[in-house]
């Protein structure tokens, strides 16, 4: 089990808990209502790597798996209680590491609320301090502007672009590289969030 796992994380409105198998008829929902605005960014299998997990219920459990395994810890985006997306930590490493990725989307009609940025905000500070990592990293497809400014608003550097890092939607897709080091937050990142524009999502 990874340390720091299994946790609920909450401010204001905005809650992330872990991801459940009855999610998935929820999130099975929300991206079908939103495919034009999520398709673009999902994470695809090259060719030769085999068959995707394709249920929802079936990508969930892939994922408590990696959680048990200290690997991964996947987290639903809540408002007011209710399901509105995901931030999903992948590759923890431990040893001289000490690092992880988070990825992350949210139903259209929850964007701009800085509801994401909260979200985000919220799993790296936990990841940075009682999870123990030095290293929080985000890769982002040099064309979602959204997802960009998530990563701005949160003080994250970045520290290069890596040419074909990551099959997106069918292809081999560049990416911006975003990290964020454990040195670097002398207060939490949901602090610096509300002093840019005051109480967020309350």
């Amino acid at each position: 089990m990874a340390q720091g796992w299994p946790v609920r994380l909450a401010h204001g409105r905005v809650g992330v808990r872990p991801l459940v198998r009855s999610d998935a008829a929820r999130i099975d929902r929300i991206r079908a209502e939103n495919i034009e605005w999520l398709a673009p960014w999902d994470a695809s299998l090259p060719p030769q790597t085999g068959a995707p997990i394709t249920s929802q219920a079936g990508l969930i459990s892939y994922q408590r798996r990696k959680a048990r395994e200290g690997l991964a810890m996947p987290f639903g985006v809540t408002v007011d209680g209710e399901l509105v997306g995901q931030v999903t930590v992948n590759s923890i490493t431990r040893g001289s590491a000490l690092s992880a990725s988070i990825g992350y989307w949210i139903s259209k009609a929850f964007a701009g609320q800085q509801i994401t940025p909260l979200a985000v905000a919220m799993v790296s500070d936990h990841l940075l301090t009682t999870a123990g990592l030095h290293r929080v990293e985000i890769s982002i497809r040099p064309e979602n502007k959204a997802s960009i400014r998530v990563v701005e608003k949160l003080g994250f550097d970045e520290i290069g672009l890596a040419r074909g890092y990551l099959h997106i939607n069918g292809e081999w897709r560049d990416h911006r590289i975003f990290q964020v080091l454990a040195g670097d937050v002398p207060h939490p990142l949901v602090a610096r969030l509300e002093s840019q524009s005051g109480p967020t999502a309350k």
